[in-house]
């Protein structure tokens, strides 16, 4: 059950951008693969306990003991150009700031329209590798996306 057999991770690109949502949102996700180890494994979206969701410096999967488990950042899946998650301060501004009448309701239709814009967007910065730290130092991993 060695993590450092892995070579590649497959992720949905859905689990991906919802992982990275409710991660922004303050929900402890990640994206997991389990033993048995191999060369192409898929991460799939998980729930952690909030001591085991923050990575070590510098990656974005780390491998998480007891029990054996890669544990990916999905933020960590992003390029650095990729659009950042809209707030709801931020797009309360822009509503404001097109004069017309604001209420709640407008600015929740308006909030919730610049998140699906994102959510559209940001599948086209998804890396196509990255960095898993290991007891036996940190290695590249290429991913794979799916759907």
């Amino acid at each position: 059950m060695d993590p450092t057999a892995v070579r590649s991770l497959a992720v949905t690109v859905d689990d991906v951008v919802s992982a990275a949502e409710a991660r922004r949102n303050g929900r402890p996700v990640v994206l997991r693969a389990t033993p048995p180890f191999h060369g192409r494994m898929r991460a799939r979206l998980h729930v952690a306990t909030p001591d085991r969701t923050e990575p070590p410096a510098g990656c974005g999967a780390w491998v998480v003991t007891d029990p054996d488990a890669i544990h990916v950042d999905p933020w960590a899946l992003f390029d650095a150009d990729a659009p950042p998650y809209p707030t709801t301060a931020e797009t309360e501004d822009r509503l404001r700031a097109n004069d017309g009448p604001f209420s709640t309701d407008a600015h929740h239709d308006y909030h919730a329209t610049a998140v699906a814009a994102w959510r559209r967007a940001v599948v086209d910065h998804l890396r196509d590798d990255l960095q898993l730290s290991t007891a036996d130092g940190a290695r590249r991993l290429r991913v794979g996306r799916l759907g």
